[in-house]
């Protein structure tokens, strides 16, 4: 059954038509079943199983333009990075939404700029994480947990932002060029892709999950999976029409801090 509908697994055929199971054959399967033991649903365990027989993935970015190449990147300042990424944030809250929020900062001292912040955001989430070079891994009650990642990491360059909340789904991805990092904060711009649609920002928390797993598992196995079988939820509509405003807004806000009043 599982061979005719998912095309798993995939076993040899002897020239009678019989299978014949290899050891990795048996070890999949297996997987699978332990899978839906710990509660995801038979397609999710098999996509995650057969996303471990692969190459790891190392940056969310990356893998979002590999799966989803319609989402089309734009090159901004980083003034504007951080004001969409305010933007879905505040969002976020307005909805009152219990999600799961997994963020990259690149550097320790970017998120604690950002904690207080965060640990706001952390008490009403199911699950609230944060990516940065952290010495060493950290989970404080009623705060994110603070997963490290090396500075040679992909992650080290990329600003990242995922709602994976109820009725509230979106991702953000930026990345940078090394040599942007240390420029001062007006001159770095980053490559970003944002997206309010479901589809979408359940390939970004499934590409998170797969991260956490190789960094932090002991985290990772805390947080709820994104399961492809989940249908939308409703409300994403509003949601998205109103973080489309609070955007605009936000960036309108950026444009008349610019203007310089001057005497006629």
């Amino acid at each position: 059954m599982w061979e005719s509908r998912y095309g798993f697994p995939a076993p040899a055929r002897l020239p009678g038509g019989h299978r014949r199971y290899s050891e990795q054959d048996v070890d999949a399967v297996s997987d699978v079943v332990g899978l839906r033991e710990r509660g995801l649903s038979l397609t999710a365990a098999i996509e995650r199983t057969r996303r471990q027989a692969r190459a790891p993935v190392v940056s969310v970015f990356a893998e979002l333009r590999r799966r989803r190449p319609e989402v089309a990147p734009a090159n901004l300042p980083k003034r504007v990075v951080l004001a969409i990424t305010r933007a879905i944030e505040d969002e976020y809250c307005a909805h009152a939404a219990h999600g799961k929020l997994i963020a990259c900062f690149q550097r320790e001292r970017f998120y604690r700029q950002a904690e207080r912040r965060w640990t706001e955001l952390a008490r009403t989430a199911s699950a609230a994480v944060v990516l940065a070079d952290f010495a060493e891994l950290a989970q404080p009650p009623g705060a994110p947990a603070e997963v490290p990642i090396d500075l040679a990491d992909p992650l080290a360059r990329e600003w990242t932002l995922i709602v994976d909340a109820p009725g509230a789904p979106a991702c953000l991805a930026a990345w940078e060029q090394p040599s942007q990092i240390e420029l001062p904060d007006a001159e770095r711009r980053f490559e970003l892709l944002w997206s309010f649609e479901p589809e979408v920002v359940r390939v970004a928390g499934e590409v998170a999950m797969e991260l956490l797993w190789r960094l932090a598992p002991q985290v990772a196995q805390r947080l709820p999976e994104t399961d492809p079988d989940a249908v939308a939820h409703g409300g994403e509509l509003g949601f998205a029409t109103a973080l489309s405003q609070r955007v605009v807004g936000y960036l309108g806000r950026l444009v008349d801090d610019r203007v310089t009043p001057t005497a006629d």
